[in-house]
């Protein structure tokens, strides 16, 4: 991609003319007494140089808007482009925990009524009523766009007229609202006027996301990617998702031609009780597959039963070694299915706390894996039928803060503990064998001092014949850790660190790890040839600073960043830090519409000293990747590791 750097010039310049102030907020939890000083400066903050910032910002503001009033072009243009409205945003880190006791004096009572109110995704807010749409590109989106309909909203809520309010049901029902892709935020509240001694009447108003999604990366003048999607079809809550990638391949002497198109694409529907039905298909060169599905997860603590049920087709080819120096990869086909089914139960452990759930569990869940082999490359693949038991012990928090992937929208983050043991046989034609696997994860936030998440996980198969060999094993591990916001004026940032190990012991030939471009390892990185691995151990860092710059509707950060990777291409696995890694360092802009529902837009500078084509090893490209990713504490089906 190229682009205009005096565009680059006038968007920046413009954008720090237009940032808006940030509206100062006091936490009664740290106040003193109000005859101190040091009180007053807390509640009334010192602003150094206050004149010269009102002759600088507030009177070129002041003329900029006027010059918006304008019924010229040139002042439609400013007022469509810019909005100049000042944000009344609230602070990071003074919300307490999600599941907390404000609605508790109305537990057990009986919902008399349920008032849902769903507001379109542009120009109206969640927290002001007076706010409309006020822009031509606002009110057009939302024409375009169709609300979500209230029985999606009906299918989320925890609670139902005429049956009694569970303890903690709202506040739940407000984060799985928010938890769903086509809603931006939610609000669920009791109608205090209305209510009595033995009923209540509750409120829930969301906000939708713009859920139509389309893009065009260019990778060359011959190759790119092109996706389309809706997150909310109909209104219904309905997904739908397309990825078409042209320009995979180049033709090589001593190989056939590679599929120069590669497509991905499913559609998942929800249903009540949270039940899901998804149908997916994956073709590209050496790999297809097909899956249908129905699942139910532990969505909530208060869920007390999960399962679902897969069957999926594979077709690819697999390389069952790496070949000399200079000459290509070969192929050999592999064809198989595989019937998946889990059932799952959660057991509630009793609370001395009245009123108020323990949000411990201890889950038990059973799985059958089904594996039926049409072709394979070597006798090492054979039929299967794998019987898996889990036993788990699950605590699960959530809570409130804002400024980690949005610009000031309330994110759930969560934290708690998981511990779990897994055994199961694998029942096959040749040699039977046992399966073994241990996961402990935990994870702790502080609006003060951030968040630090930890797991592992161990797993492997053990041959029951004379050997007694282990095979297939996997260790995985997982660390996510970002600071608490710190704050230079209305200008905020954070810093994010985390890792992810893939180590594998004693894998069957052809078993690889898929790369480390992008998702996997190294943001924006573009390697000649494949980089296949069996154990591979990716570290992130990324600084993100949040701006008060706002361009259509897009808010503003800057990233930097700094990746590395190791790998192993040892045919048996084992460990990944016998070689150089692979890194990769860069500097970046970040555009969010909180209100859409591809809502990041990256354009980044990498520089990659080692594995990539560019020249120089200075690369441009764009990313939707988030900075890190959580993981939820709830139990899911019992299984081996991931191996890819």
């Amino acid at each position: 991609m190229r682009f205009s750097g005096f565009f680059l010039f006038v968007v920046m310049g413009l954008g720090l003319l237009a940032r808006p102030a940030r509206a100062q907020t006091f936490d009664p939890r740290s106040a003193i007494p109000p005859d101190s000083l040091h009180a007053t400066r807390r509640i009334l903050p010192f602003r150094p140089d206050s004149l010269r910032r009102r002759f600088d910002e507030e009177r070129m503001l002041d003329r900029l808007k006027a010059y918006s009033r304008r019924k010229t072009i040139a002042g439609r243009a400013m007022s469509a482009l810019f909005n100049f409205t000042k944000r009344q945003e609230e602070r990071a880190g003074l919300d307490a925990v999600l599941l907390d006791r404000q609605f508790d004096s109305h537990s057990f009572k009986i919902v008399r009524r349920v008032t849902i109110r769903t507001l379109d995704a542009f120009g109206y807010s969640i927290t002001d009523s007076t706010r409309l749409p006020r822009t031509i590109l606002e009110k057009s989106g939302n024409t375009l766009h169709i609300k979500t309909a209230r029985s999606r909203v009906r299918q989320v809520l925890l609670f139902r007229p005429g049956q009694l309010l569970e303890p903690q049901a709202l506040a739940e029902s407000e984060r799985l609202l928010r938890q769903t892709p086509e809603i931006l935020d939610a609000r669920v509240l009791v109608n205090e006027a209305t209510t009595t001694r033995d009923s209540v009447d509750i409120e829930v108003l969301t906000k939708d996301v713009f859920s139509i999604t389309a893009g065009v990366e260019l990778g060359s003048a011959t190759a790119g990617l092109v996706t389309a999607g809706d997150d909310n079809f109909l209104g219904l809550g309905h997904q739908l998702e397309n990825a078409y990638r042209y320009g995979r391949g180049l033709s090589t002497e001593n190989s056939e031609q590679p599929q120069q198109w590669s497509y991905e694409g499913s559609y998942t529907a929800p249903f009540r009780h949270f039940v899901y039905a998804q149908a997916r298909y994956r073709n590209e060169y050496n790999y297809r597959s097909g899956n249908v599905s129905l699942r139910r997860d532990f969505y909530s603590p208060s869920t007390r039963y999960a399962g679902a049920f897969n069957y999926n087709n594979f077709n690819q080819d697999v390389a069952l070694r790496a070949p000399p120096a200079g000459q290509p990869y070969v192929y050999f086909p592999l064809r198989y299915t595989v019937q998946d089914a889990w059932v799952g139960r959660s057991l509630r452990l009793r609370s001395y706390d009245l009123g108020y759930e323990n949000p411990a569990r201890v889950i038990v869940a059973t799985r059958l894996i089904n594996t039926i082999y049409g072709v394979t490359p070597t006798p090492e693949y054979r039929n299967s039928t794998l019987l898996l038991g889990t036993v788990g012990y699950s605590v699960r928090r959530y809570y409130k803060d804002r400024y980690l992937f949005g610009f000031g929208r309330t994110e759930d983050i969560p934290a708690g503990t998981l511990l779990s043991f897994t055994a199961g046989y694998d029942y096959n034609s040749t040699v039977p064998r046992r399966y073994l696997d241990v996961r402990v994860a935990a994870a702790t936030f502080s609006a003060r001092s951030g968040y630090l998440y930890a797991a592992i996980d161990l797993g492997s198969f053990q041959r029951l014949n004379q050997s007694r060999g282990w095979e297939q094993g996997l260790l995985s591990t997982e660390f996510t850790s970002f600071t608490k916001l710190y704050h230079v004026g209305n200008w905020q940032y954070r810093h994010f660190l985390s890792s992810k190990g893939t180590i594998g012991f004693n894998r069957r030939p052809g078993e690889l790890l898929q790369g480390i471009t992008n998702e996997r390892g190294l943001r924006g990185f573009s390697p000649g040839q494949p980089v296949l691995a069996t154990s591979r151990f990716v570290v992130n860092y990324e600084t993100t600073l949040f701006t008060p710059l706002s361009l259509l509707g897009f808010r503003l950060a800057g990233v930097a960043f700094a990746d590395a990777a190791w790998v192993s291409e040892k045919p048996r696995g084992g460990s990944p830090f016998g070689d150089a890694p692979y890194t990769g360092f860069g500097l970046g802009l970040r555009f969010r519409n909180e209100y859409t529902a591809l809502r990041t837009f990256q354009l980044l500078i990498g520089y990659y000293p080692r594995g990539i084509t560019a020249p120089n090893g200075v690369r441009m490209f764009e990313t939707a990747r988030e900075t890190v990713t959580f993981t939820d504490f709830g139990l899911g089906a019992p299984g081996t590791g991931q191996y890819q």
